[in-house]
């Protein structure tokens, strides 16, 4: 698995996967693919992206005048993301637009401004011509294809396509949280010679990643990306909130505060089954989180069963009784049955949370404010040993020594 891996990262290449803003601003970014592949979204996550990782003033541009009201979803994408966009001007032609476009992010002073092309169903020489004016009229320092990444290998025509009419520098992978491993990279990749600069990993306006291709090839193998998962639990999380609900837990303290709390935290995160694919195995579970039924959904409607709950039944979870689960039904639009499943799963939850407190007090956890095993002594360290333990059972595959303390009177220095 190793070696594919490796090879994976290698095909899939990690050079000039920045944008290239080396111009007299305003730098003009043509976003095209086809309709449906996420570009007007992808334009809006792209620009906020810029806004506030880089610092750059952004101008968004709808060229699309075909698709009903595509012109007003770009106007909507800014208002929701603080990005400005261009006066909306009936009748007008895409290279007028385009052309008007880069005239104010001139006069105004923007940094770069993001022109959203028109997409097609399907490639037709009509999309290709109009591409092609605009690009000539603008001169852009990036042409970004944004594709599917649930398009499996149609994307090799798409990317061909483009590549040759228009030419492009980068590619966008769009819906890379979904079912689809993102396999279509490698094939994009291959065929065009242009680098995979971004991935689009849900639906929210911040789920943009910089293309990382040991990340990719791990999602393509099935290996997850826990480095993801981190990066993303260290942005979105509270950190403060995060750690006072983990010392109730192992302190066996843990109520029904606590559970919205975690709920609240998750929910920060964005799209849960995107969350779960960067888990490791997660993929050999798949039929059962399906049947699991775990969604955005559902983390909702039992956010909305807790907030229905008074804050004493939260601190109190054995008060609840049949008269008040039927009022926290109604309150959150739901009924008994879903009442009763998410005060089960609080029992599980805080049943574990007891064990952990036990293991905890045989000084098999680590304590929150000592180090690791700091405060153990050497009968509970002899306990946690195998018993046929000898220091000269120990080997390594690369030589190490250092020096080690693990609590009272346990120190020394140890070589293999």
């Amino acid at each position: 698995v190793k070696v594919v891996h490796d090879e994976l990262i290698e095909m899939l290449g990690s050079e000039n996967a920045e944008l290239n803003f080396n111009t007299t601003p305003p730098a003009a970014i043509l976003m095209v693919g086809l309709q449906g592949s996420g570009k007007t979204t992808t334009s809006g996550k792209l620009a906020l992206r810029l806004k506030k990782r880089e610092n750059r003033k952004v101008l968004l541009a709808s060229l699309d005048i075909y698709r009903p009201a595509a012109q007003e979803q770009l106007a909507q994408v800014g208002l929701q993301t603080e990005i400005d966009t261009l006066d909306i001007v009936k009748g007008q032609k895409p290279v007028v637009i385009a052309k008007r476009a880069m005239e104010k992010g001139r006069k105004e002073g923007y940094d770069v401004v993001i022109l959203d092309t028109a997409g097609r169903l399907h490639i037709d020489g009509e999309l290709m011509d109009e591409a092609v004016d605009v690009r000539n009229a603008v001169k852009p320092i990036e042409t970004l294809l944004v594709a599917d990444g649930m398009t499996g290998q149609d994307a090799v025509n798409l990317a061909s396509e483009f590549n040759s009419k228009i030419g492009i520098t980068g590619i966008v992978l769009t819906r890379i949280d979904g079912d689809s491993r993102g396999g279509a990279a490698l094939s994009m990749r291959a065929v065009t010679g242009c680098p995979i600069k971004f991935l689009g990993v849900g639906e929210k306006m911040d789920a943009l990643e910089a293309f990382q291709p040991e990340r990719l090839a791990g999602r393509i193998l099935g290996m997850g990306d826990v480095v993801g998962l981190v990066e993303l639990a260290a942005e979105k999380i509270d950190q403060e909130e995060a750690e006072k609900v983990a010392k109730r837990m192992m302190s066996g303290n843990f109520n029904l505060e606590d559970m919205l709390s975690q709920l609240r935290q998750i929910k920060k995160m964005g799209d849960i089954k995107g969350m779960l694919g960067m888990i490791p195995g997660i993929s050999k579970m798949k039929k059962q989180i399906e049947q699991s039924g775990i969604s955005d959904n559902l983390i909702t409607k039992q956010e909305a069963i807790l907030l229905s709950m008074t804050i004493d039944e939260r601190k109190r979870p054995n008060i609840i009784k049949a008269s008040r689960k039927r009022r926290i039904a109604n309150g959150s639009g739901t009924n008994v049955q879903d009442v009763n499943k998410i005060l089960k799963q609080y029992q599980q939850m805080a049943g574990m949370m007891k064990k952990a407190k036990k293991l905890k007090k045989k000084g098999l956890l680590p304590s929150f404010d000592s180090s690791l095993m700091g405060a153990g002594d050497a009968g509970e360290l002899a306990d946690m040993l195998p018993s046929d333990f000898s220091p000269n059972n120990l080997t390594a595959e690369k030589s190490f020594s250092g020096n080690f303390n693990l609590g009272k009177g346990f120190s020394g220095k140890f070589k293999p």
